[in-house]
């Protein structure tokens, strides 16, 4: 199967709770992750994370489900070539 690069947009709205999930989640898929931005957003209590990835699609399919399915998270992703 051949890699993709995507984007993944990740919103985690209930930081306290969800933030240990989502860092483990990431970290399995650490052999696939390029790049990764984290910005808390005070304000409303969320934080946003950007991720540069770089794997199949069913890794990324992988990755997005799990994100997904964590109470608090939405989650988004940009696939390129």
């Amino acid at each position: 199967m051949e890699n993709r690069i995507a984007v993944i947009g990740i919103v985690v709205m209930r930081r306290s709770e969800a933030a240990k999930k989502v860092n483990a989640t990431i970290s399995d898929f650490g052999e696939q992750i390029v790049g990764r931005m984290g910005v808390p957003h005070r304000e409303r209590g969320l934080s946003v994370i950007a991720l540069i990835f770089d794997g199949t699609n069913d890794e990324l399919g992988a990755l997005t489900g799990k994100l997904g399915a964590i109470e608090g998270v939405k989650v988004k992703a940009a696939v390129t070539f």
